[in-house]
């Protein structure tokens, strides 16, 4: 396996499982601040090598009414602050590819968001900046379908890159994870991380926002976990009900360290077999 270089840890095959956690969306720079401080001190409690996730824009809310975050500008000088005061490495989504040499100047890692991954042209430009790369699968994709994101990466200049599960579209208003795969997108030798909150999301139920179970988080956590994932993905706040956007599926910050060590726990055993 190809093992990704993030800040000064490496996420792959025998190393520790990783995190990239944060709020959905960049929020104020206080708020955001302290939860990503809370995760880093939570993460050397436990050995976890940590990524801070915001994003500066949600262009893909429910309604266009929805808030959608701060804007490119002032959303990647609040990653940068949140950067330099906290010393993490940094995710961000990308939607447009203009955005991805400008997010690629603060970011560690640039993320293609599941609706785009196909999308040949962000694909393109996100592996041109030189910058992890980090797919989520689209709901509308069978896990073998990502081996060509994996292509178009390749011939565009990228090797270092992961791929992100977060559930298939199931019906009405919900998803379903299946955990093989797991074992198949990790087969085309590159990290595979579990996004255990947008996994319990259930898209469009609020009408003008999407709903969520945030209750199944650590059944789906402790399952991803044990079929071999490098990384996990996960919304945290410290107050869900108050959060501008996936408020329903998020991760309590005060939840998350009992839930990282049955994480923990379960990798021990598995990191032996991979």
């Amino acid at each position: 396996m190809t093992k990704v270089k993030v800040g000064n840890f490496e996420i792959g095959a025998g190393e520790p499982l990783a995190l990239l956690a944060g709020p959905c969306v960049l929020e104020g720079l206080d708020r955001c601040l302290y939860i990503g401080r809370t995760i880093k001190e939570i993460c050397g409690r436990l050995g976890i090598p940590y990524v801070f996730k915001a994003s500066f824009d949600k262009a893909n809310r429910s309604s266009y009414h929805s808030f959608r975050g701060p804007g490119i500008e002032k959303g990647l000088s609040m990653l940068q602050t949140i950067k330099d005061e906290l010393h993490v490495p940094i995710v961000t989504d990308i939607h447009e590819p203009w955005q991805a040499e400008k997010a690629a100047k603060v970011a560690d890692i640039l993320q293609i968001p599941a609706f785009l991954c196909r999308q040949t042209d962000l694909l393109h430009a996100a592996a041109q900046t030189g910058k992890v790369v980090n797919v989520k699968k689209g709901q509308f994709l069978a896990p073998d379908d990502m081996r060509n994101v994996v292509d178009k990466l390749h011939e565009s200049g990228c090797s270092q890159l992961m791929l992100t599960e977060r559930g298939a579209s199931f019906g009405y208003h919900n998803l379903v994870v299946d955990m093989r795969s797991l074992p198949i997108m990790r087969g085309f030798g590159y990290p595979v991380v579990f996004d255990g909150t947008h996994s319990v999301q259930l898209p469009g139920a609020g009408g003008t926002t999407s709903s969520g179970n945030r209750e199944y988080v650590e059944y789906l956590v402790r399952a991803a976990v044990g079929a071999g994932v490098d990384a996990l993905f996960l919304e945290v706040h410290d107050n869900p009900e108050e959060a501008l956007s996936d408020g329903a599926n998020m991760v309590y910050l005060d939840k998350l360290e009992d839930l990282l060590k049955d994480a923990l726990a379960i990798h021990e055993i598995v990191r032996k077999k991979l």
